[in-house]
């Protein structure tokens, strides 16, 4: 079912404020999928999904690759699932390092979360501007 990602149903956005483990897939090099679990904080609002990630993961590398020089960024998609609900955002995802979208990020994490994500000084964001959105919740 197709849902506008700025204009969740209520359902929907209920279920992306519970406290779910996810997926990221990226596109490899060679367009094969990565797919990886993280955590991820869905803002309506601004349209954006927000994943928080070391710098140095294989992650960011297929994201930055797929960029290129001046590209729009990587085309990704985040999911969730439980029993019979179930989500996905798409977008384009591009890697933020400034501190205080990072800090932004660490304090949705923790609201939706529960907990502080531990001290790293290499934590970089994947910002995934919303293109789509699916699924039953």
């Amino acid at each position: 079912m197709a849902i506008d990602p700025r204009n969740p149903t209520a359902p929907y956005l209920s279920f992306w404020r519970e406290r779910h483990l996810c997926t990221l897939t990226t596109p490899r090099p060679d367009g094969t999928p990565h797919v990886v679990p993280v955590g991820v904080t869905y803002d309506p609002e601004a349209g954006v999904a927000r994943v928080l990630a070391n710098k140095s993961s294989t992650k960011v590398a297929n994201i930055l690759a797929a960029t290129g020089v001046d590209g729009p960024g990587a085309r990704v998609a985040v999911c969730q699932v439980e029993r019979r609900r179930w989500a996905t955002l798409e977008g384009v995802a591009s890697i933020r390092t400034e501190e205080a979208a990072v800090a932004e990020a660490m304090v949705r994490y923790e609201e939706r979360y529960g907990r502080v994500p531990r001290p790293n000084p290499d934590r970089v964001l994947i910002e995934i501007s919303l293109t789509r959105a699916m699924g039953k919740a």
